[in-house]
């Protein structure tokens, strides 16, 4: 007897042993109409590739990687990654949105061209989504937090370390400025220009940030996701709300912005509508980008929201895996 068992490939089998007990229904039994409909049996073995890419998806569960980075931001364990991301950006912000006037405070108020110091900030702000947008999400702003929590894309319990990241960010590159080049007057301050009352800065400011989330909502959604481009539609926006703003409500449109140099300086001149404001346009915009694109910005928009520690990063220990060395 051959040393193959009666399913071996390769085994002769005589017409008398018949077709095996499972095999079913010839193919070819049955009249030609019925024959058409019979599905083609499908192969049950899985690929062995497919297996392999699954277990490793399992092993990487909780771990921020390139295979499950839907995951990183449910690992508290980079929870601190994030807000020194926004500290670190906010601070960068400030410094550059509040150091501009300093400066030219500190140099007669001609050292830098108005329409310089209201480009700048904008330009700050394309540099660092680019540079550290998928650490956190790169918000800056405290009405950008709140919208895209209002908006289901944030967890609400991570607000709080957030804004206070935010908030102490714009406080410290102040204190630096002032350390550096010295208080002056009302410099690095945002204030209703003159003949502006504060309800007419707060409405404006409303409006202007009522632009600048619609812009950053509309580019982290799944309706309309561009990436990378969408720090040049972000730092663009506040160029050009700058250039039109400025000389009416300061064109904050961001309360850690405004709020933190106040502190700092100790001046709260109409410190409410730059509270105020920002907060009513961001809630509004909310609702624009619902009547938009529905509730929600999909998976693009949490990711955006919520950053992914790099799409390529993978962290050490599996790094080895992948090279065979652990």
């Amino acid at each position: 007897m051959s040393a193959q068992g009666p399913d071996q490939p390769g085994e002769a089998r005589s017409p008398a042993a018949g077709p095996p007990a499972d095999a079913g229904p010839p193919a070819d039994a049955g009249p030609p109409a019925e024959r058409n409909k019979r599905p083609a049996l499908l192969p049950t073995r899985v690929p062995v590739k497919v297996a392999q890419q699954h277990e490793v998806g399992l092993r990487s569960l909780g771990q921020p990687n390139a295979l499950a980075r839907q995951f990183d931001f449910t690992d508290d364990a980079f929870e601190w990654r994030r807000l020194f991301s926004e500290l670190f950006g906010t601070f960068l912000l400030v410094f550059v949105a509040a150091g501009g006037p300093i400066v030219n405070a500190r140099f007669g108020g001609h050292a830098i061209s108005p329409a310089a110091l209201v480009v700048a900030p904008g330009l700050m702000v394309m540099a660092i989504i680019l540079f550290m947008g998928t650490v956190s999400g790169a918000h800056l702003n405290p009405a950008v937090t709140i919208a895209f929590t209002l908006r289901k894309d944030f967890p609400l319990r991570r607000v709080p370390m957030y804004l206070a990241a935010q908030f102490a960010g714009a406080a410290a590159a102040t204190l630096l400025l002032v350390g550096l080049v010295g208080k002056q007057g009302t410099a690095g301050l945002t204030l209703p220009g003159p003949g502006i009352s504060t309800w007419v800065a707060m409405a404006w400011e409303a409006v202007l940030t009522l632009g600048l989330v619609s812009v950053i909502l509309g580019t982290a959604s799944g309706a309309q996701q561009i990436g990378a481009l969408a720090a040049i539609g972000v730092g663009g926006y506040i160029a050009l709300a700058g250039l039109i703003g400025a000389k009416i409500s300061g064109a904050s449109m961001n309360p850690a912005r405004s709020l933190g140099p106040a502190l700092v300086l100790g001046d709260w001149t109409s410190w409410w509508a730059y509270l105020l404001g920002p907060l009513i346009g961001a809630a509004v915009a909310v609702g624009f980008a619902a009547i938009l694109r529905g509730p929600g910005g999909g998976e693009f928009g949490r990711s955006a929201a919520q950053g992914t520690l790099g799409a390529g990063w993978i962290p050490g220990p599996v790094a080895k895996r992948f090279d065979g060395a652990g």
